[in-house]
């Protein structure tokens, strides 16, 4: 629950906020209208070729009876069973002030902050949270090809993915430089090659995405690279990504490669909290995620201190060649003999 809003009415908004935990209305015909709009959403996804490409790479990476499988806002057959009761009885089960924190940021000159949180959500009561068991995350990344097949596509969505270390690890810091370096701007190693050298796409980019933490110190990343080639190039294309990928392990980053993902990386960080809701939503993210009040400093600190050799160790950690799972999302008919002609995978088509 979010809000923003002039300082001055920080204690009638909070108040408000306050209202709708402890007594939240649960309309039924505001919940079927809820359902009924991500309903109407779940056709458009399957249509999107990045949205099927993403739902299509979690199904394949991991175990079928893992949550994390399965779209995260629900199927068809799991929303229609959505009701007003089934959503209260999930929120008596789970939302809780023993469960929550409150991020405030703002200029809270001249605020008795303590009191107006006491006087507002202070208010809010309940029962003692059961902490839940968080199985770690486990994913298959053996290499292998899955086309989802769209006859008549003019361009192929691919998506190449596998699970890496999260913020809790110490490879961290070196790994959001590799894979920058690798595929986070327009001047990286990938968009080198696939965009400016061979125009085979306007622009893939490499990432990491964090998935989640159990609380421990324990968690993982989606590691993953996107974009999108014109169809009869998929082959070509693909090749030369992972000519790429194998430059990268023989020959490793340049110093100037480095110096540039840094420069970019920290040098305009402070442009990204320059307003007090990207500074509440970096402070939640680290709540949730159970890192430390301090992080986004040491973040920053340690990128500045990383040097090259060990940036490009953990980017070729981080996308080995021959532990990729690569999804596809084109004409099945033009695209998949020559996918398997490269040999990076066993290669599947499923519509």
């Amino acid at each position: 629950v979010s809000l923003e809003v002039p300082v001055s009415r920080l204690r009638k908004a909070l108040g408000l906020v306050a209202e709708a935990l402890i007594s939240p209305a649960f309309d039924a015909d505001e919940v079927k209208r809820l359902v009924d709009n991500r309903l109407d959403e779940i056709p458009h996804e399957a249509a999107n070729p990045s949205r099927r490409a993403a739902k299509q790479l979690y199904k394949e990476l991991f175990p079928a009876t893992a949550r994390m499988s399965r779209p995260r806002q629900g199927t068809k057959e799991t929303v229609e069973a959505i009701d007003a009761e089934a959503v209260r009885a999930f929120y008596d089960a789970h939302v809780r002030p023993a469960a929550a924190t409150a991020v405030v940021v703002g200029d809270l000159t001249g605020v008795d902050l303590d009191e107006v949180l006491a006087e507002t959500l202070g208010g809010w009561t309940g029962k003692p949270a059961a902490p839940r068991p968080m199985p770690p995350i486990t994913a298959d990344d053996t290499g292998r090809v899955v086309i989802v097949d769209r006859p008549g596509a003019v361009q192929t969505q691919l998506l190449i993915g596998r699970i890496g270390p999260d913020r809790h690890d110490a490879v961290w810091a070196a790994q959001v430089l590799g894979v920058y370096c690798l595929g986070g701007t327009l001047t990286s190693r990938l968009d080198a090659v696939l965009r400016e050298e061979k125009g085979y796409t306007y622009g893939v980019r490499a990432f990491g995405q964090v998935l989640r933490s159990d609380g421990e110190g324990h968690g993982a990343s989606m590691l993953a690279i996107s974009g999108s080639v014109d169809t009869p190039n998929t082959g070509p294309a693909l090749d030369d990504l992972w000519k790429v990928l194998r430059t990268l392990a023989e020959g490793g980053l340049t110093d100037a490669e480095r110096d540039v993902a840094v420069q970019n990386l920290v040098g305009v960080a402070p442009l990204k909290y320059e307003t007090a809701a990207s500074v509440a939503a970096t402070l939640s993210d680290q709540v949730e995620q159970h890192l430390p009040d301090d992080y986004q400093a040491r973040l920053y600190a340690r990128l500045a201190e990383t040097g090259t050799v060990e940036a490009t160790a953990a980017v070729v950690s981080a996308f080995p060649v021959d532990r990729l799972v690569t999804v596809l999302v084109g004409d099945a008919a033009q695209i998949e003999e020559p996918v398997r002609a490269l040999g990076i995978g066993e290669v599947t088509v499923v519509s």
